[in-house]
């Protein structure tokens, strides 16, 4: 058996979802979309297995979260529903409640936190509530693992016998209750046809869910009559469809606290909790503690922790490559092969894997603040200011990641829960400039603006910040027109982060990145090698100028020419940086014949002012990244075309800026 476990955002599901199945899990995606996809075998279940649903609020279609919740409990047909509710909050969570129900599914209530409810001076009386609810309904502590067995039992139970609940009806008699009916009445045949409840497809439909009607197959006639219904209600309750429902589900959840709930005194977390966001969340003091914490959790990963492990896996992977250059040396094999493996291979995917640490790193810190309620706290702080650009508060956390590493910044857009926000997101990352740029910035600066290198990095940084709000500007009115999602999010009182839950998040993360690593990253190195390594009749080239790569970078030279650097060298520099950005550097040496630490008395032969240089570095701030973070937009948008256009947007975006400085400060120079 199958179930489905459906929750409020920031209910304790996932804790639930990790005691429930333990590392005997798997994370995909959802059908056609980037929602994550969490499966586990139930442990002691006899091979039942537990689907982790998205966290919502309702099931009304608003954000892709809630389409993927209603879509895979209409289609998938799960055996059971487990439905997570937060006890310290039962109002607000038991509204989703009522929508399971209506779905006639067989299901059960886990009344989560209870120990707190208990802790608070609160009561809940779960016979009553079970009753008043028509399921079963188990208090359970998902943190300490209380009362999951017995939820087990019941859900296993439950399923097996095909208990459905006993109460679907919440409407009291009057209009509402009339409306409901007829429309219920009237869509039965469709409905059953589907294999629905008719009492959850009418109120679907009353609140304006046009992919049900479709699904229903109704006809122009059924939508009217159902419409008409509609009009009546809201002149006769002066409410408009969706108040009317809201608040016949509310009267009926006020009546079932009434009975069951003994509420709780004020809660020593939710105390500490209002007393932190005094700082952490005031008017003034708000922003910069965001930018603290940040700059905190990016020095720890970029400068002491994960700097440290992947420094340390680089002179792993650089002792293995020299032992394997040495080994193939002894063996006398092919210069061609031994190149493919150490230049190919061990050079290319090595430098990948060397920025697995601070992937693990950087994602640590964020799932710390995840599971503490702070970064709840950074998109309510940040909500304001993106929304005017057309995002959603969510968005800031991966383009502040953007500054680090650009793949770990495109994989945290999932956290985002609007299809629009996250693809918006998604391009605008790229912009902002990451590590990775940083040994070319210190080269050019060092080469050409030896005194005012400070500013120039600053100058860049700051850059890709305004090109990045400028095109988030431009896509609003033109790809994607619309408003953000509205920003609904409750904010969680502060609590010590689960050991658990941030282990099982490092480990995903960092399958996800090694999966890539040796795939699509790995392919994206071998090209690369190989247009270096011959030329255009297949012959090794004794020099990387005479190279296919040389041949493109010859092709492409003049179209950057407006640009200010139209030599071949640098095109050919550029190129290579799509494996990584730190190869721009190392590839110009190579074809200036000279060291790196050497390189900067010798880029002049290449840009022959200072202008082009700074043009040249405009270019690399702003064009497409690496392979790893072009593998990683792939796998997030799940598109080619959505893929090539990022690429060609960066591309675009790069080439305009930079021609703009290189034509505009040639007036003045």
């Amino acid at each position: 058996m199958r179930f489905a476990l459906v929750g409020n955002q920031n209910c304790g599901k996932t804790t639930l979802f990790n005691v429930l199945t333990g590392s005997n899990q798997h994370v995909g995606n959802f059908p056609g979309v980037t929602v994550d996809s969490k499966i586990g075998q139930i442990k002691n279940s006899g091979g039942c297995s537990v689907v982790d649903l998205p966290g919502i609020y309702s099931l009304r279609p608003y954000t892709q979260e809630e389409v993927v919740t209603r879509d895979f409990i209409l289609n998938e047909k799960p055996d059971g529903i487990i439905n997570i509710v937060d006890a310290t909050n039962i109002e607000r969570n038991l509204y989703l409640t009522l929508q399971l129900l209506e779905m006639h599914i067989p299901t059960v209530v886990a009344l989560n936190m209870m120990d707190e409810v208990r802790a608070n001076g609160g009561t809940v009386d779960v016979k009553m509530m079970s009753v008043s609810l028509g399921v079963p309904v188990i208090p359970i502590s998902a943190a300490k693992g209380e009362g999951v067995s017995e939820l087990v039992d019941r859900i296993v139970e439950t399923a097996k016998h095909r208990i459905c609940p006993s109460v679907t009806d919440f409407c009291r008699s009057g209009a509402v209750h009339r409306c409901i009916h007829a429309v219920a009445h009237l869509i039965e045949d469709h409905a059953v046809a589907e294999d629905i409840s008719p009492r959850f497809c009418a109120t679907k439909l009353i609140e304006g869910d046009p992919a049900l009607a479709d699904k229903l197959g109704l006809d122009e006639n059924e939508r009217e009559m159902i419409e008409h219904s509609i009009v009546e209600m809201e002149a006769e309750t002066d409410f408009d469809r969706n108040e009317a429902l809201a608040d016949m589900r509310y009267t009926f959840i006020e009546n079932v606290v009434e009975k069951a709930v003994v509420k709780c005194h004020e809660s020593k977390e939710h105390r500490r909790s209002v007393k932190i966001d005094r700082i952490l969340t005031g008017k003034y003091t708000a922003i910069p503690v965001f930018l603290l914490v940040m700059f905190s959790v990016f020095f720890l990963t970029f400068n002491v922790i994960g700097s440290f492990f992947s420094d340390l896996l680089a002179r792993g992977i650089d002792a293995l490559t020299a032992l394997v250059d040495r080994g193939l040396d002894v063996y006398g094999i092919n210069p061609v092969v031994h190149s493919l493996v150490t230049d190919g291979i061990f050079a290319g995917v090595g430098s990948v894997l060397s920025f697995l640490p601070i992937i693990v790193t950087l994602f640590f810190f964020l799932s710390v603040l995840e599971d503490t309620g702070y970064m709840a706290r950074i998109a309510f702080v940040m909500d304001k200011l993106l929304r005017k650009i057309g995002l959603s508060g969510r968005s800031i956390v991966p383009m502040l990641i953007g500054f680090g590493c650009t793949v770990p910044a495109i994989m945290a857009t999932r956290t985002l829960s609007s299809d629009r926000d996250r693809k918006m997101t998604v391009m605008l990352t790229p912009f902002m400039s990451c590590s990775a740029k940083i040994p070319i910035y210190t080269v050019f600066c060092a080469a050409f603006f030896p005194k005012y290198a400070a500013f120039v990095m600053l100058a860049l940084y700051a850059a890709g910040i305004i090109v990045g709000i400028l095109v988030a500007l431009v896509l609003k009115k033109t790809a994607f027109v619309g408003q953000p999602v509205p920003f609904v999010m409750e904010l969680p009182n502060y609590r010590l982060p689960s050991p658990k839950s941030v282990l099982l998040l490092l480990w995903e993360k960092a399958r996800d990145f090694l999966q890539k690593a040796f795939t699509v990253i790995f392919i994206g190195t071998l090209v690369i090698w190989f247009l270096q390594t011959f030329d255009a009749r297949f012959n090794v080239v004794e020099s990387s100028s005479d190279s296919m790569l040389a041949w493109i970078g010859r092709f492409i030279s003049p179209v950057l020419a407006p640009a200010g650097f139209g030599d071949w060298r640098a095109a050919t520099a550029l190129l290579s940086g799509f494996t990584a950005k730190e190869a721009v550097v190392s590839t110009l040496a190579v074809l200036l014949g000279t060291t790196t630490s050497a390189l900067g008395g010798a880029l002049s032969t290449v840009f022959p002012t200072g202008l082009s240089a700074v043009s040249f570095l405009v270019f690399t701030l702003l064009y497409t990244p690496c392979v790893a973070a072009i593998a990683t937009v792939k796998k997030e948008l799940r598109s080619v075309g959505s893929t090539v256009a990022v690429v060609v947007l960066q591309c675009c975006v790069a080439w305009v800026a930079a021609t703009l400085v290189y034509n505009i400060g040639a007036l003045f120079i």
